[in-house]
């Protein structure tokens, strides 16, 4: 039988009252009955009716399989501001993007706070190491080729005064933030694309979650300019922040799943070498 072409088409407010019927339990002969009751022609209805359900079923299987949505840091920035102050310091906003969540800051850290920081880490580095989602340890990672450290929090009136303008800035509970943690990448260094929250589905993630719950939200501050490279990189949306001394850069994911699009990772120093502090926030007090 030869297909009819129709006229009609179907507009996105016919789609929406379809997923709507559906949601209210009306079975699909009763939906499609009514629109051609309304004039839409059989062989229309029948292939909109079908596409429609068939989307929204996946769109809704999608949904039931994520995680839980968590509350997340969230700077002030409903007014679309050029600055906001966090805390002691005036704050440039140079690039504020909502899906994924990514907020670039200038000046957030002054160059003699940035000169302080690597002044009191440098003695302290060692190889870098990532989370053990198998056992809730940590170990070396050659995704990672950096060196760092850990500040414990609050050590030290400049970790203290930085720590707290984080959590002015962010909106975000002090004491649910981890340690400052300082690395240091030399020429060819990197971090491969990863996420910062802590995968469900490996067994050592509920050891991790007993201290603090999961992760929500980051804070990357750059304490120098590379020559070249170095950049923080979001591969899901083409996006690369450039490593400028005293600038910083925000992402928050409310769910430990892609979908959050947090997708990030340190390009590699092409020329000079690259310092950044990191800062990660969590859904709970971290001890």
């Amino acid at each position: 039988m030869k297909t009819r072409i129709s006229s009609q088409s179907a507009t996105p407010e016919l789609r929406q009252w379809i997923v709507e019927q559906a949601r209210a339990g009306h079975a699909p002969e009763a939906v499609l009955r009514s629109m051609t009751d309304a004039g839409w022609q059989e062989d229309v209805a029948i292939a909109t009716l079908e596409e429609t359900l068939k989307t929204h079923l996946a769109e809704q299987a999608l949904q039931d399989a994520l995680p839980a949505p968590s509350p997340v840091p969230e700077p002030r920035l409903e007014q679309a501001p050029s600055a906001v102050m966090a805390l002691d310091r005036e704050v440039q906003v140079l690039m504020n993007l909502r899906d994924p969540r990514v907020v670039v800051f200038g000046g957030f850290l002054s160059h003699d706070e940035c000169d302080a920081l690597v002044a009191l880490a440098q003695p302290r580095l060692a190889r870098s190491e990532t989370v053990d989602n198998d056992t809730g340890g940590s170990e070396v990672n050659e995704a990672r080729t950096s060196q760092g450290m850990f500040f414990m929090r609050g050590e030290g009136e400049l970790i203290s005064r930085i720590e707290a303008r984080i959590a002015a800035l962010l909106d975000w509970p002090l004491e649910n933030g981890e340690g400052v943690q300082v690395l240091h990448y030399r020429p060819g260094a990197e971090y491969k694309p990863h996420y910062d929250y802590f995968d469900p589905a490996q067994p050592g993630t509920p050891t991790i979650l007993k201290r603090g719950g999961q992760r929500v939200g980051t804070l990357v501050m750059y304490l120098n300019t590379p020559e070249r490279g170095g950049g923080t990189t979001f591969p899901d949306v083409n996006l690369e922040v450039a490593p400028i001394k005293g600038n910083a850069v925000f992402f928050s994911y409310e769910r430990a799943h892609p979908s959050t699009r947090s997708l990030h990772g340190g390009a590699p120093v092409l020329a000079g070498e690259k310092w950044v502090a990191t800062k990660w926030l969590r859904q709970a007090r971290f001890d």
